[in-house]
């Protein structure tokens, strides 16, 4: 039976129906079939199977750094295989683990073929907020993997430099307008004062 149908036996406004489809609160089974939305049992068509891929995550902060990646990569590698996993694709990127807008990590958070991704370290993968991340791929049916649980603090070190620096930059820039204002202000009330 269509939704439009199940809302009204249900005794539920048609668009109130929709939404809940689309919040995907509605509280029986649909899938949309074209522009009709089907309500109730009814099985989808069968998905072909595909390969759970294996992705190999390495990362470091800065160009100066860059030799690290091939390193990472073979530590990670022989981490895997000595698992007896194999190693699919291999994605490397260079940027703060403190940007959210690294597109080679977002594309494999994307990609729902890659069923596992294995780091080295897990603040290769993100400073902080990890454990999100992995929740929202454990929820998916994946996982994260770390080859070596321990923490490298000089990049924890350097990240933490970069968020103060910010900070100050901003509280100190801050301020300084503010001065400038105050003094523009004082400089035009005196003018007129005088005047």
């Amino acid at each position: 039976m269509n939704l439009k149908e199940w809302a009204k036996a249900q005794g539920v406004h048609p668009i109130t129906a929709y939404r809940w489809y689309r919040e995907g609160t509605l509280p029986v089974p649909a899938r949309k079939v074209g522009r009709l939305i089907l309500v109730g049992d009814v099985d989808p068509a069968p998905v072909p199977a595909r390969e759970a891929i294996t992705a190999v995550y390495a990362r470091v902060s800065s160009a100066d750094q860059k030799a690290d990646l091939d390193g990472q990569v073979a530590r990670v590698t022989a981490w895997v295989t000595g698992r007896g996993m194999s190693v699919d694709r291999v994605v490397t990127e260079v940027g703060s683990a403190l940007n959210g807008r690294r597109e080679k990590f977002l594309a494999l958070l994307a990609d729902p073929e890659v069923a596992t991704i294995v780091v080295e370290h897990r603040d290769r993968f993100a400073r902080f907020g990890a454990e999100y991340v992995e929740a929202a791929l454990s929820a998916q049916g994946r996982r994260l993997l770390v080859a070596d649980p321990s923490e490298v603090d000089d990049d924890l070190v350097r990240d933490v430099t970069e968020i103060l620096t910010s900070l100050c930059a901003r509280l100190y820039g801050r301020r300084a307008a503010a001065n400038r204002a105050r003094r523009a202000v004082a400089a035009v009330t005196e003018d007129e004062a005088a005047g």
